[in-house]
């Protein structure tokens, strides 16, 4: 494996939350720094050695509502 996604929003609570596409990892983290640390320890935990993606990629995906004026 060379990639693993990881879909990466904003909590409401403040922080912000990962979940990987098509694996069962989810971590959160209070700032980005920690996330992606928490990412890393996920992904180490998750798969053997032999089987560590090469890559990380982090999609931010960001909600923005605005009234109409």
């Amino acid at each position: 494996m060379n990639e693993i996604i990881f879909v990466i929003e904003e909590d409401i609570d403040g922080g912000y939350t990962a979940k990987a596409l098509n694996y069962g990892i989810f971590t959160e983290g209070d700032t980005f720094q920690e996330l992606k640390a928490n990412i890393n320890d996920a992904v180490r935990c998750y798969f053997d050695e032999s089987d560590l993606p090469k890559i990380v990629r982090m999609h931010y995906v960001r909600d923005e509502v605005f009234a109409l004026t």
